[in-house]
């Protein structure tokens, strides 16, 4: 089974916010998935990540898409800039 880390659309028409999930990569984009790693709302610009999570999928061999790996690498940079700071 090949598993990817994609978005999941929810919220109604025109309000869109997102689930970060990994599935089954022939399950539908909005069906069935193993795990929710986080949300994305574009409109009120929040994105949280497991990143745990996430590093443990990628460690497995799940492939993200191409918007999920630049919202994970937002988020490795500003975590580490948390650290740098504190």
């Amino acid at each position: 089974m090949a598993v990817a880390i994609r978005l999941s659309r929810q919220g109604s028409k025109k309000r869109p916010f997102y689930r970060i999930v990994a599935a089954d990569k022939s399950a539908p984009r909005d069906g069935r998935f193993i795990e929710q790693l986080g949300i994305y709302d574009p409109r009120a610009k929040m994105l949280r990540i497991d990143s745990d999570r996430y590093k443990h999928w990628v460690g497995v061999g799940a492939k993200p898409s191409g918007t999920v790996a630049a919202l994970a690498r937002r988020v490795a940079r500003e975590e580490a800039a948390i650290a740098a700071q504190g």
